[in-house]
């Protein structure tokens, strides 16, 4: 059963079901690039790996255990004992030790392509499709901005898929966003110079080319079927509750639409993560 939406789902941007999709399409992405460019070119999956600090994990949306039982404790600790007895029993025990949980920073993994050649293992295309921890502010912004200045200097072309809302869409000029979803291509030869296409929740996903060497023929990505193949392996019909509102929230207009688009196809959404343990 495929999405309701006719291009990007908005409710498979929940920060607890994102990070498994994300992987999905990657995987899905992978089989179909090697099939158009080979015998030339592989497509390998690549992973950078860096260290999140707990408030910056809250941030994305995925909340840190040891953080959040580590405030609870602070709070409760911070509060006036309502009792007077207590109070004295807190000041006669105040020597004693108390169990308390660390912060610890948190290993990220974000996965993309690479569009290598066969015969010199040279990397000609990165394809990167967008995660929280690139968009807000923080550790995995700079490390993927760092690496996206040095693309142009390597020749190497770009192919950035951004299907998130949420965030600041990373620079370029201008910096006006007409819509909240896009695909750069940036070709290596062409120093800087980009194509941007953007697409609201309405539309469908456009179709993009992913460039290789200069003069070579560009094979033309269409994410939809991807995208379908990823929603009904993982069975996100069942999984996305479709009756409350997506995270991050629409606009009211949007969120009407999707509401009525919902209703029609008879997505009723029995699952999703706002529903676990009702």
């Amino acid at each position: 059963m495929p999405s309701p939406f006719p291009g990007m789902d908005p409710y498979l941007e929940h920060p607890e079901l994102w990070p498994g999709f994300h992987t999905a399409l990657i995987v899905e992405l992978s089989r179909m690039m090697n099939r158009r460019v080979t015998p030339r070119y592989v497509v390998a999956v690549e992973q950078r790996t860096y260290m999140l600090e707990p408030e910056e994990i809250v941030l994305i949306g995925r909340p840190d255990v040891a953080l959040l039982e580590t405030q609870a404790a602070e709070r409760l600790r911070r509060s006036p004992p309502e009792d007077p007895a207590a109070a004295a029993a807190a000041t006669a025990t105040v020597s004693a030790p108390r169990a308390v949980t660390l912060s610890i920073p948190e290993e990220v993994r974000e996965r993309y392509l690479e569009v290598r050649d066969v015969t010199s293992g040279e990397a000609v295309t990165v394809i990167e499709l967008l995660s929280p921890t690139n968009k807000l502010s923080g550790t995995g912004r700079q490390r993927y901005e760092e690496k996206r200045r040095a693309a142009p200097g390597s020749l190497t072309s770009l192919v950035e898929v951004d299907l998130l809302r949420a965030g600041r869409r990373l620079p370029m000029r201008p910096a006006d966003m007409r819509a909240p979803y896009s695909i750069l291509v940036a070709r290596g030869y062409r120093h800087g110079k980009a194509d941007l296409y953007e697409f609201g929740v309405r539309d469908p996903i456009p179709a993009f080319p992913v460039p290789l060497r200069q003069g070579e023929a560009e094979p033309t990505i269409e994410l939809r079927p991807l995208l379908d193949a990823v929603y009904d392996d993982g069975r996100y019909d069942l999984r996305l509750d479709y009756a409350r509102p997506a995270v991050p929230p629409l606009d009211a207009g949007e969120a009407t639409w999707g509401q009525s688009l919902t209703t029609r196809t008879g997505a009723d959404g029995r699952g999703g993560p706002g529903n676990r343990g009702r």
